[in-house]
């Protein structure tokens, strides 16, 4: 029976990363990962391939009507969609391979198949050759998410799919119906559309991105029209079927639509099934999460989790954040993460970013504010990059100045938002970004406007 220090059980982000901290920090440590390739769903068929496709399909729509513009004519120009294809592979097992060259450095154990608990200090991994238990001091539940699914909807893997077909169609369809307005819905209704496909996006609620600053979503909402998706806002999924040459979705009160394909988008829910977290009395919670302490301590003693499968926002770098405190704890009785400064990032055209408070959560709190903005259009880098579209807008205490949060839309929002979060990470008031120097022309510049119009005024508007 092999034993270990530490037992992590999932190689996504939040599993991986903890398992190189805990080697560096001197622990014997495994990882139980099901699929043969590490990394997780955000390596595999999430984060990662779904940015190349971003990437490969805004330089497709930027050569089709962009390129003109900066003097740069295109006679002739074809889509190779499988040699596209074939480049979102190749990042993909790029990083794989390097997260095995990594593991094999720190010399962690790496055990495929699929781990469960069997009682106190033990985990079963099962595969292909059978079973073995393991045994460890400390064992760290990192298993992510899975597709939440929604109810008259089933995929199935050709006309009706979610995120993981969608990364993979070995053809353009006519007509994408996309069930979700998130984060995902939107960046891969933004591949396919720049690709050719009319999509067509539903969503639930009144408005899309969920949880987004009210002002950026329908900022977001609006140029997203006016690049060609269509919006069914406040309407109803009731169920979508696959026909012999066409899907059809059902919507409560209207007519059904007819489509090529159906991307089912409606959110994740942590998969904390089949882990025997009932061996070791874990009970997860009513959205099966599992509680954990501050310090990621299940109920059970010596059993740990971090990222997707316990409350909180379900980011790859959240994960990563907790995975890193969840073992420094172990290893030095020491941790910490800052809620309050976690990023979050939709790759669509433009980004949308945004770190700390939305405006309608300050006001539901009670809280007194300043808001400063400032626009892409004023900004000379943005000209030359010749995408002016969105704002940042900074959030900062009525009284003291800290920013409380800061929202951007517009080109390399992703890129801007880390000196946001570092900033809110250490305290910084919206004074402490003006009046620190930035390069120019960057759109950096944007944030340092936007701080400075929360006080003294911003000097370009």
């Amino acid at each position: 029976m092999n034993s270990h220090d530490l037992i992590v059980i999932g190689a996504g982000p939040g599993g991986y990363v903890a398992a190189i901290r805990a080697a560096q920090l001197g622990m014997n440590v495994a990882c139980i990962e099901k699929e043969s390739a590490l990394g997780g769903t955000c390596l595999r068929v999430g984060c990662i391939p779904s940015k190349a496709l971003l990437e490969s399909s805004e330089l497709y729509e930027e050569a089709k009507h962009s390129f003109d513009k900066h003097g740069i004519m295109i006679d002739k120009m074809s889509l190779d969609l499988d040699a596209m294809m074939q480049r979102k592979k190749r990042v993909v097992d790029g990083l794989t391979k390097g997260i095995a060259g990594l593991f094999k450095k720190n010399k962690i154990t790496h055990y495929q198949g699929r781990g469960r608990l069997a009682g106190p200090g033990q985990v079963v991994v099962a595969s292909a050759e059978g079973e073995q238990t393991l045994t460890a001091t400390h064992i760290l539940i990192a298993t992510g998410s899975k597709v939440a699914r929604l109810p008259g909807v089933e995929p199935d893997g050709e006309r009706i799919g979610t995120s993981t077909e969608a990364l993979s169609y070995s053809k353009v369809p006519d007509h994408l119906v996309v069930i979700g307005g998130g984060v995902i819905g939107l960046e891969l209704g933004s591949v396919w559309r720049r690709l050719g496909s009319r999509v067509t996006v539903l969503e639930y609620l009144d408005r899309i991105m969920p949880g987004t600053d009210n002002e950026v979503a329908a900022a977001a909402l609006k140029l997203f029209k006016k690049q060609g998706i269509e919006f069914h806002l406040g309407c109803r999924v009731t169920g979508a079927s696959s026909k012999k040459k066409h899907a059809r979705v059902e919507i409560d009160g209207q007519d059904p639509i007819e489509c090529n394909k159906v991307l089912l988008c409606t959110g994740r829910v942590p998969m904390t099934d089949g882990l025997g977290l009932e061996s070791v009395g874990i009970q997860v919670d009513k959205r099966g999460r599992i509680p954990v302490s501050a310090d990621f301590k299940t109920t059970a003693d010596g059993v740990y989790a971090i990222g997707d499968v316990i409350e909180g926002p379900m980011l790859a770098h959240k994960a990563e954040e907790e995975g890193i405190a969840c073992v420094e704890e172990i290893a030095t009785g020491h941790s910490h993460v800052d809620y309050n400064a976690i990023p979050s990032v939709a790759y669509t055209h433009p980004e949308i970013a945004s770190v700390g408070k939305t405006e309608e959560q300050l006001t539901e709190e009670g809280i007194e504010y300043r808001k400063g903005k400032f626009s892409f259009m004023a900004n000379g880098r943005a000209k030359a990059l010749n995408q002016t579209d969105g704002f940042v807008k900074v959030l900062a205490d009525a009284k003291t100045d800290r920013l409380l949060g800061v929202h951007i839309i517009g080109p390399r929002a992703g890129d801007l938002i880390a000196e946001a979060a570092t900033a809110m990470a250490f305290s910084a008031s919206s004074e402490d970004v003006a009046r620190a120097c930035h390069a120019h022309p960057t759109l950096a510049e944007v944030l340092k406007e936007a701080c400075m119009a929360v006080t003294s005024g911003a000097i370009h508007s």
